[in-house]
């Protein structure tokens, strides 16, 4: 079988871009032309259904494993990262307003006593 498999091609990066209709029509091919009965066919389809399914989970692994490397080295800020940052400088914002606002009340208070003195 995996002969078979060989002689059309199938193995490799190309597989995976396959659709399933098209592995079925070249098993139908291998078939017509007696290089293969129609059990091994089934066979054939099943297996290489099984293989392209192989193929793009480890191409998706890779992609994915890439692309978090590349976010890495590029020290891109996670979403997550950047909320908590926003949250501490909003906290840090109502902080200093508290304390702005204290020192004005203060200060008005101040003024407010020494008028009365005067």
């Amino acid at each position: 079988m995996k002969d078979t498999l060989k002689k059309v091609g199938l193995f490799g990066i190309g597989l995976w871009a396959l659709t399933e209709d098209k592995i079925n029509e070249l098993s139908k091919e291998l078939i017509e032309s007696g290089e293969m009965n129609k059990e091994e066919g089934k066979k054939f389809v099943k297996e290489v259904l099984e293989e392209q399914k192989k193929q793009k989970e480890d191409i998706e692994k890779k992609i994915n494993s890439k692309v978090q490397e590349t976010f890495k080295r590029a020290e891109v800020v996670k979403k997550d990262d950047l909320k908590v940052l926003k949250d501490q400088i909003q906290q840090l914002q109502d902080k200093l307003d508290e304390l702005i606002g204290e020192k004005k009340a203060k200060a008005k208070e101040e003024e407010t006593k020494k008028e009365q003195e005067e």
